[in-house]
């Protein structure tokens, strides 16, 4: 622990900035335990005599230090006085399991981004009480719009904010979209391997999935081309930027094929891009670049910040499905909730997403790092900026044999079985974002590795 000051002699520079005192030195302290400045488990002076020192009213430091216990940096002892709080390290799960199973960010190691993302949640507070009592239109208010078309701006270098809607996560918008596409018994188009989201949408609706085959760059037009001839497909489901489960991203010529066989055969395209912020090379452009008047966009926080932010900014492709899709939006979600796309849009107004981005890409690619030095590179596919690889496995191993012998020592992952459309392959996908640390990443990566060195276990067991 690097050695800092007599906590109990601290005494922050508040800057003149025109913002409430109590935030600039709630901000202070943030600033100064992550510089290490402040060592956790020291006391910090008493409010009175903080407030002394720096010639201010005594509920200002109150207010202050309440600030900084609600974003994690204090704590109270009651008669004892404030501490600094010990960063709080993720835990694993009380099963001792190692999930490698479910696809969300990392948990970044920057304090002081931590309290720069709560320090914007709390200054909504001057918006009053018009942001917690009234109800919003369907498809998001013109500065939530305004703020999703910059969000989306390396895709679509021209939006304008009225093309935008912002719906309640991607799941809502595919929901609303995909049906006001089909109805039951009606065929959608899907990738052999798929988001199981989609899937468990269209069972519930009654749409016809129809497989289409895949290679390494994503879908492939002749299949695609082939399933419109037989089904007459009412859409056609995308992810075509690290395709989740494969990773595979399709290049331009293949994004201008697809929307080329889909514009032949009117088919609408649902293009999700629930990764495509998190690769720090843009990919190419989205389909609805090559087919604008067929495609809906479709574009979550959940994966590149956060899940908690149930928003999703949708580019429909024109002005009269727009209108229709609100229309949806309204009668099965009403709206979005103003508070969640508020929070969205403070981040992206004051530069916190990009800077949360970054961070998530950063740990990502440390993570894919030590992946990539533990797992055979013959049997994996992956990208380094990516929240998920994957593992193809070697004869004689089953995915089931495999995941089997995965669980009875304490590790998750999720077999190809819940993506695929056709038979499913002898592979497994597995998400390295929710490891609580590198190191428990690595421990499981390396059982991983391990057991892919030995025989499935052959049970002889007679019942």
């Amino acid at each position: 622990m690097t050695k800092g000051l007599d906590a109990s002699a601290w005494i922050p520079a508040i800057p003149k900035s025109g913002r409430p005192v109590y935030l600039a030195i709630a901000e202070a302290l943030a600033a100064d335990i992550s510089s290490g400045t402040l060592r956790e488990g020291s006391r910090l002076p008493t409010q009175r005599s903080l407030a002394s020192s720096l010639g201010i009213d005594f509920t200002t430091v109150t207010r202050a230090y309440n600030e900084a216990q609600r974003r994690g940096l204090v704590e109270g002892r009651v008669g004892l006085g404030t501490y600094i709080k010990a960063a709080p390290q993720p835990q694993t799960a009380a099963t001792g399991l190692i999930d490698l199973s479910t696809n969300w960010p990392p948990h970044f190691r920057d304090q002081k981004l931590t309290a720069r993302i709560w320090q914007a949640v709390s200054s909504l507070e001057t918006a009053g009480l018009d942001l917690l009592l009234n109800y919003q239109e369907a498809g998001g208010v013109a500065p939530d719009r305004a703020a999703g078309a910059h969000w989306l701006s390396r895709a679509f270098p021209s939006l304008a904010p009225e093309r935008v809607l912002v719906c309640p996560g991607a799941q809502g918008a595919l929901f609303a979209i995909a049906g006001q596409l089909a109805g039951p018994g009606d065929a959608i188009c899907a990738g052999a391997m798929t988001y199981p989201g989609f899937r468990s949408l269209a069972a519930h609706q009654g749409w016809r999935l129809i497989p289409v085959a895949m290679d390494d760059e994503g879908l492939i037009p002749e299949a695609f081309a082939e399933a419109c001839l037989l089904h007459q497909p009412k859409a056609l489901y995308t992810t075509p930027t690290l395709h989740n489960p494969t990773t595979a991203t399709m290049p331009a010529y293949r994004r201008e094929m697809i929307a080329a066989i889909a514009r032949a055969h009117e088919v609408a395209i649902i293009e999700d891009d629930a990764y495509g912020k998190l690769p720090l090379q843009p990919p190419p452009p989205p389909l609805a670049a090559f087919a604008p008047e067929l495609t809906y966009y479709v574009s979550s926080l959940a994966k590149c910040l956060s899940p908690a932010l149930r928003v999703a900014y949708v580019v429909p492709p024109d002005s009269r499905a727009a209108i229709r899709l609100a229309g949806a939006l309204r009668a099965t979600m009403s709206m979005t909730s103003p508070f969640t796309a508020a929070i969205a849009t403070r981040w992206i107004q004051d530069g916190t997403a990009d800077a949360v981005l970054a961070a998530i890409r950063a740990e990502m690619n440390e993570r894919q790092a030590v992946a990539r030095s533990v797992l055979p590179p013959e049997l994996i596919r992956h990208h380094p900026e990516s929240l998920h690889l994957w593992l193809r496995l070697p004869p004689p191993w089953t995915r089931g044999a495999f995941m089997t012998q995965l669980q009875a020592g304490g590790i998750s992952v999720t077999s190809s079985d819940v993506f695929t459309l056709e038979a499913p392959p002898e592979a497994v996908r597995l998400s390295l974002g929710r490891a609580s640390s590198l190191a428990e990443l690595r421990r499981g990566l390396k059982a991983i590795a391990d057991l892919l060195n030995e025989q499935p276990a052959i049970s002889a067991t007679m019942v």
